[in-house]
Order: structure tokens, then sequence, then C-alpha cells
């Protein structure tokens, strides 16, 4: 293929629709104008035509549809992932059975997840989608998927010990933070969290809404965790986690009984709804020295400044690091912003989340 001299960065679009190949070709590429921040190299309609033409024309960033023909989403993924990766954007329905198969896109290697209209929506509402998919696309040029091993099998299911349906409130929180490529990171951390220490998880991920119940189904089957969307109002019980729901900022608040979920619409803060920061900073105020903070990969800064927070009231910070993080910057604006105690692999986190916990009171 002959090298443009264009400098944008470069898009491949993948779906088997025509109108929505050429509504996203309209909002990366700016139509026929090329006023578009993106350079759309091409289009594909099925998966096969996905993979072929990510090897003829070597797009930095592929759009995908998971419905197509001849070979679906996930397939593609998967070879593009293993011959030639880089980073993909879902563009996926946004109800009913495509959010989970959303999510397991994301554990085998897509770095974002953008929220498709019902296929008879009209031209306008996928025109809507504008902002969402370019700021996806932007995150996704930042991602760095060359260390990122492709999820080849489901795990199987996990059977959740019959005592967790008598576990009472949490004394203990670990408090997770994560945005690009984050449900691939709680998909290896989250199975390995131990149970029995008196702790409830609490999870902030970025994701559009309706994909977070999906996300904590997923989670729910793999681990000994019993894993939730979060409600407003629901007792913070230990041996749980709960995974804010989309669009909703989640927060920790005191009861007479003890810890409960409260969840708001307040406006976003660094552009995201639900924040880090507005979880970690509560989970201080409320759990103080018995909580454990931890930054995962992400684009941005959401979760410094709360996890100074939470750290400075006694507990411990934990950052993914720069190897095993799709992108670094979430973990190291914490880094940068004094609240973090240990950075480590995503494959350490686990075990250093157990040894805290243990450490602050919860039963080894």
């Amino acid at each position: 293929m002959q090298k443009s001299s264009d400098p944008r960065p470069t898009v491949l679009v993948a779906d088997d629709s025509a109108l929505i190949r050429r509504v996203l070709v309209d909002v990366l590429g700016g139509g026929e104008a090329e006023s578009g921040q993106f350079r759309v190299v091409a289009t594909a309609r099925d998966g096969v035509d996905a993979v072929r033409k990510v090897h003829q024309y070597d797009p930095d960033v592929v759009t995908l549809d998971l419905e197509m023909p001849e070979l679906d989403g996930l397939g593609a993924i998967g070879y593009i992932m293993s011959e030639s990766p880089r980073p993909i954007v879902v563009v996926s329905a946004h109800a009913g059975p495509g959010t989970a198969t959303a999510i397991r896109a994301l554990e085998l290697g897509a770095v974002e997840i953008v929220a498709k209209p019902p296929p008879d929506a009209g031209r306008a509402a996928l025109a809507a989608l504008a902002p969402e998919l370019i700021a996806a696309v932007r995150r996704a040029l930042a991602a760095d998927v060359s260390h990122v091993k492709v999820m080849a099998r489901p795990p199987a299911p996990v059977a959740h010990p019959p005592e967790l349906a008598l576990r009472g409130r949490a004394t203990l929180a670990v408090a997770v933070a994560a945005s690009t490529g984050g449900p691939r990171a709680l998909a290896d951390l989250v199975p390995q969290l131990p149970t029995g220490r008196n702790a409830a998880v609490l999870i902030v991920q970025h994701m559009p809404p309706k994909f977070t119940r999906s996300l904590a189904e997923r989670l729910d089957s793999m681990s000994r965790l019993r894993v939730v969307e979060a409600a407003d109002g629901a007792p913070i019980v230990a041996d749980t986690a709960y995974v804010a729901p989309g669009d909703y900022h989640m927060r920790v608040r005191s009861s007479p009984d003890g810890p409960v979920i409260a969840l708001d619409q307040t406006p976003p803060i660094w552009g995201v709804r639900p924040a880090a920061d507005h979880l970690f900073r509560s989970v201080a105020q409320v759990f103080g020295a018995k909580s454990v903070g931890v930054v995962l990969t992400g684009m941005g800064r959401d979760g410094a400044d709360g996890l100074r927070a939470l750290h400075d009231t006694g507990g411990t910070g934990v950052a993914q690091d720069r190897e095993s993080a799709v992108i670094y910057g979430m973990p190291g604006a914490a880094v940068q912003a004094g609240g973090v105690d240990a950075v480590l692999p995503l494959g350490q986190i686990a075990d250093r989340v157990a040894v805290e916990l243990i450490r602050r009171g919860g039963r080894p």
C-alpha cells in the first residue's frame, strides 16, 4: 500500500450495515471534505473482510461491530489480536445479549466500547454517536496493546461458596478504578481477590450505561466473590463486589446499620461519570485506614486525587505498573499525586491486597 502524506491517524470501519458504515465514515473522517480528525482508509462488511483489510491497509485503529456474517466480531478480534495486534473499538448494540458479547470482546483485547442505537434508529440518532465515538478512538490511539495476551477461552464458571449468602456488613473496603483496558484487567484481578477477609470491593469502570450490568455478571461468573451492579441504598456486604452503574457516580455513606451504596447523577468530573475520585474520597471518609485503593489502566487522571485522600487517612494505595497497563495515564497520575504505596504488575496486585487486608484486621 502506498503511504499517504495525510498525517491523520488511520481507521478501518467494520460493520455489516451500509448505513452505519457511511455514518461512521462521515463522523470519523469528515466525509469527502477530509475535515475529520481521522482518515478512514477502508470499510469492511464482515469479519473476514475486516481481517483481510487490517493486513492490507494497516490501520492505526479498527472500529468493529460484533454481529456480522461470515466471521463475527469476536472471531475477528481473535484473529486481529493474534496476527496483527492494534487497538479495537467495539461499536455494539446497547441492549440485550449484545452487552454480554461486548464484555467478552473487551476480554479478548478490544480496548473501548461505544453503544450503538438499535437497528431501527434513524441516521440522526447514529450521528449523535459522534462525540463518544471520537473520544473512544482518541483513547484507543493511546493504548499499547503489544503486551496484551488474548484470553482465548472463557474461564470455567466459579461456584460461590454457600456461606457467602450469610455474610454481614463489611468492615474493610477495596476500591478499584479502571478505564481503557479495564474490563480485561478486572477479569484478571477480581477472580484473584480473597474472600473471608470481611471486605467489600467497590469498582468504578468507565463504561457506557447498560454495559456495566453485563460486566458485573461476567465477573460474578468468574469469581468466588459475589459481583453485582450497585443499587442505591444497598448495604455493603463482605465478600461482595459492587460495580458502579454506567452514568452514575457511586459513593459509600454511613447509616445506622452500617455502610451503604449511594448513587447520584451530579455532574461528571474529568469528563466521566462514574468517577473514581468520588468513590475513593467517600471510602476514605467511611472506612479510613481500613481501606485499600487500586488504580488500574486508563487515560486521564481520575482516581489520583481520591487515592491520595484515601492514603492520607491511613489506607494503602496501589497502582498498576506501566509495563502491564494498556494506558498508564491513570496509574501514572496517581503516583504523581502521592497516594501510591506500591506500583505493581497486574498479576501481583491481588496478593498485595490480600496482605493489606490481613494487616488491617481482615481474618486470615
